[in-house]
């Protein structure tokens, strides 16, 4: 008798553990490199159709940002869903730098524990590797070459068809991620040209190299978008795009001028879409989101519990057409990509202004050097400054050696080429963006609210210089309170 009890209990857990499984959508996370939210349903004069057409389906956010403007600390931010500062991945993984602690919670482990398949396409790049356990993992490599594309998909289909379970399959995909590559496998049919494109905006030099890597990485996009249709055609192949959750986003802004490795728009927006099965479609959210967002979302997703310690909030209820109470105020930080551009920053930003907080004002950017360097353009800076009006001159030196704050009207000033900062006309605007600031580094546990700890930091990483990548001991100073 008791045996057949047992028996009845395991059988109505099974199926109970089947009914959940089959309730719970599926998550396609896609995540692209090096790109802000330049597409056509962003409003960029390029070919997406397949963006466009996930945008039309479903909710894309005008206003969505990464806590830093760089990979590893992207990465490890939307996984474990804290800021840098907060999990320890400040820098580049393959510069050595690393989380804290591979025991912090992630997107993976929590989703695994709610039943979910998980897996991963395309490259992790956080340290350690193993505090994400995915159940499947294939071509870890960057692949930056753009070698055997149609990989992915093959890899893809047959983990979305394996059933069972409900899954979270993580693709990422390396376009545009330099070098900007005009075309692969014929894709896109038809390259672009610097003759016919404006520099990108946020630059503010309209130089004709700048003009041609503009164009290249418009066929990068291009090229993704390509990818990312394909991707979408073998989920609906798979029979489980009605029951499927897309996410996509960018994991930082463009590698170009005041683009990636900084505070400015062009490195900290990116695009954000979410087709949530049976939600409203076709929604244009205005409000302050952050990639830090996801993580509670995909609990809310899977029906699991959100950890307390996560710094975002789930975007279900604007997916699905409610207005709740948002935040008035979103933060991002810098602190290092490689050891050639050490900054830290702190930013905050409301619905139209935007503060940039230099702890260490007075020293020169390193970063600056880097970006403008022949690395990136063959024409020298004097020659890309000429062509650009004194306005954007000003802010280039601005960048260069930055002050204690800079202060954007968004609205007005949307490239971020006039600093407000310590102008009369604004002082109340800088004092209430300052304070809010300052209570948010309190409330996460920010160690650079020393002035004196971020020179140290600053000082540690610039003098160890970049003949060598090894560890620095940088985890001192940032578990300093």
């Amino acid at each position: 008798m008791n045996h057949m009890k047992r028996l009845i209990l395991c059988t109505v857990a099974l199926a109970f553990g089947d009914f959940v499984s089959a309730a719970a959508p599926n998550i396609l996370f896609i995540v692209s490199e090096d790109n802000g939210p330049e597409m056509g349903c962003y409003g960029t004069p390029i070919r997406t159709p397949h963006l466009d057409r996930l945008a039309r389906e479903g909710t894309l956010f005008r206003n969505a940002y990464v806590p830093q403007a760089g990979c590893s600390q992207s990465r490890a931010a939307f996984l474990t869903g804290l800021y840098p500062h907060q999990n320890g991945q400040i820098g580049l993984a393959t510069w050595e730098y690393s989380m804290y602690s591979g025991k912090i919670p992630n997107v993976v482990k929590t989703l695994k524990q709610a039943g979910y398949r998980t897996g991963m396409i395309g490259k992790l790049h956080i340290k350690p590797k193993d505090a994400f356990p995915f159940d499947f993992k294939a071509i870890p490599s960057s692949n930056f070459a753009r070698k055997d594309m149609a990989a992915y998909l093959k890899h893809a289909g047959a983990f979305m068809r394996a059933g069972g379970q409900p899954f979270y399959l993580q693709v990422n995909f390396p376009d545009a991620h330099r070098p900007f590559i005009k075309q692969v496998d014929q894709i896109p049919a038809r390259p672009l040209t610097g003759k016919e494109v404006q520099a990108l905006p946020y630059m503010g030099i309209n130089h004709p190299e700048l003009r041609q890597q503009t164009a290249d990485y418009y066929n990068c996009m291009m090229r993704l978008d390509t990818y990312i249709g394909q991707l979408l055609a073998v989920l609906e192949q798979s029979g489980r795009a009605r029951d499927t959750v897309v996410v996509y986003i960018g994991d930082h802004g463009a590698d170009m001028l005041r683009g990636k490795r900084t505070s400015y728009e062009g490195g900290l927006k990116v695009p954000m879409i979410i087709r949530w099965p049976n939600s409203r479609p076709d929604q244009r959210r205005e409000e302050l989101v952050s990639t830090l967002d996801l993580y509670p979302t995909f609990c809310d997703i899977a029906g699991a519990r959100i950890p307390g310690t996560l710094a975002g909030r789930s975007l279900k209820p604007l997916v699905h057409g409610k207005r709740p109470a948002w935040r008035q105020y979103l933060f991002t930080e810098f602190h290092v990509h490689s050891n050639h551009n050490p900054w830290p920053q702190r930013t905050v930003r409301d619905a139209r202004f935007k503060l940039i907080y230099n702890p260490v004002a007075g020293e020169e950017n390193p970063g600056y050097a880097f970006t403008m360097g022949k690395k990136f353009f063959a024409a020298p800076e004097a020659e890309l400054l000429a062509v650009a009006t004194d306005q954007v001159r000003a802010a280039y030196a601005l960048m260069k050696k930055p002050p204690l704050y800079e202060l954007y009207d968004l609205k007005a000033d949307p490239f971020e080429f006039n600093n407000l900062a310590d102008t009369p006309a604004h002082a109340a605007t800088q004092a209430r963006l300052v304070a809010a600031l300052k209570q948010w580094q309190v409330d996460t546990g920010d160690p650079l609210q020393s002035r004196a700890v971020a020179r140290r930091l600053f000082h540690l990483i610039r003098d160890a210089g970049t003949a060598q990548r090894r560890p620095l001991d940088y985890k001192s100073f940032m578990k300093l309170k």
